[in-house]
């Protein structure tokens, strides 16, 4: 079809098709990988001032202050096991006994991220001396450079900021509770947002008693720091737009630049041969993502990959257009009465906000 052909009620046509996701397969370089470690484009420009607690939430506005005396307090020297830094606003030896960092537990959609975000971008360090990054991107950048290399590489930093901490499997729980153990003991500070308290990290995914140890180790280094709301994503919002037919899909991803299209069934099945890590470089460059056929995710292993994809769609600020069933019946009851079930929720929470921000693409 011409790129001059215009569809009654449609934008005119856009001269390329839409690129496929699934015939793309990035390749990250380890050392991009740290370099990335920043604030998602979501969050480029929120600082604590712009996030406005809800009044009916004592804990919200409790968390600012507290966040920002504990970036006030990561000012000066590093700590390198002689000299003195402070922690929420006091001189303490470089190893301390308390807790070194914070831990944001709440909800979803309550603006932890936002805060974490915030906290990063007020602690006074060079960019390349703090690090943010989701718990998956941390554990994806331990398999890029190995143990030793990671620990040597983010000793020098002065915050390391993990979103979505979440144990999924005893393995993690090793992993994590090592490195960040050595990272403590090299002086950097820690801050960490979760809908799971820390000393109940892994509950109902694994044998959590088996590995109480590690997990208790964890929940040493963390502040836990309660944020509680509801949803801001749904908060004096309409519902969610249904999802619309495959002609809609179709023609407004052709009418987009930028767009891709994709088959979802097809889509989960290419997610499975890219690894995780580079799911954000697989959506570089798109200004939507339209699917068609959107279907209920066969097995754990798929949701899981699904997951990642939506957290790397919502940092990115990536409309979602879809045809077939409605986001919130992606995942089984199984699924979401299980073990992941907070992963679950809060894809289909993201995935909802992207569907309301792809209303637009549709002519009406």
């Amino acid at each position: 079809m011409s790129s001059s052909t215009a569809v009654q009620g449609q934008s005119p046509i856009a001269e390329a098709a839409p690129q496929s996701l699934c015939a793309l397969e990035p390749r990250v370089p380890a050392d991009r990988l740290v370099a990335e470690m920043v604030p998602p484009p979501r969050f480029d420009s929120v600082r604590f001032d712009t996030y406005v607690p809800d009044p009916n939430q004592p804990s919200q506005t409790e968390a600012v202050e507290v966040l920002g005396s504990f970036a006030a307090g990561l000012g000066g020297a590093h700590a390198t096991g002689s000299g003195k830094r402070k922690w929420f606003g006091r001189k303490q030896a470089a190893t301390p006994t308390g807790p070194r960092g914070v831990y944001l537990d709440g909800g979803y959609g309550v603006g932890k991220t936002h805060l974490l975000a915030s906290l990063w971008h007020a602690t006074p360090a060079a960019p390349s001396l703090k690090a943010f990054g989701t718990f998956v991107e941390l554990t994806n950048l331990v398999g890029a450079l190995g143990f030793q290399q990671t620990v040597q590489t983010l000793s020098g930093h002065r915050l390391l900021c993990i979103d979505e901490f979440e144990l999924d499997d005893p393995g993690d729980t090793v992993l994590v509770s090592s490195l960040l153990s050595r990272l403590v003991e090299a002086g950097v500070a820690l801050a960490a947002t979760s809908n799971t308290l820390p000393g109940k990290l892994g509950e109902g995914r694994f044998a959590a008693a088996d590995f109480l140890r590690e997990i208790q180790g964890l929940s040493s280094h963390f502040r836990p720091l309660r944020i509680d709301g509801e949803d801001y994503r749904h908060r004096g919002l309409p519902e969610a737009p249904p999802p619309y037919s495959e002609d809609q899909v179709t023609r407004a991803a052709y009418a987009t630049a930028g767009a891709s299209l994709d088959d979802f069934p097809a889509l989960l099945d290419h997610l499975a041969r890219v690894h995780p890590s580079r799911y954000g470089a697989l959506t570089e460059g798109i200004a939507a993502v339209c699917l068609t056929d959107v279907q209920p995710v066969p097995d754990q292993s798929t949701a899981l990959r699904l997951v990642v994809l939506a957290d790397r769609l919502y940092d990115r600020e990536i409309p979602v257009l879809a045809s077939g069933l409605p986001f919130d019946r992606l995942f089984s009851d199984e699924m979401l009465n299980g073990g992941y079930r907070k992963k679950y929720f809060r894809a289909i929470s993201r995935l909802t906000a992207l569907a309301r921000d792809a209303k637009g693409l549709v002519a009406q």
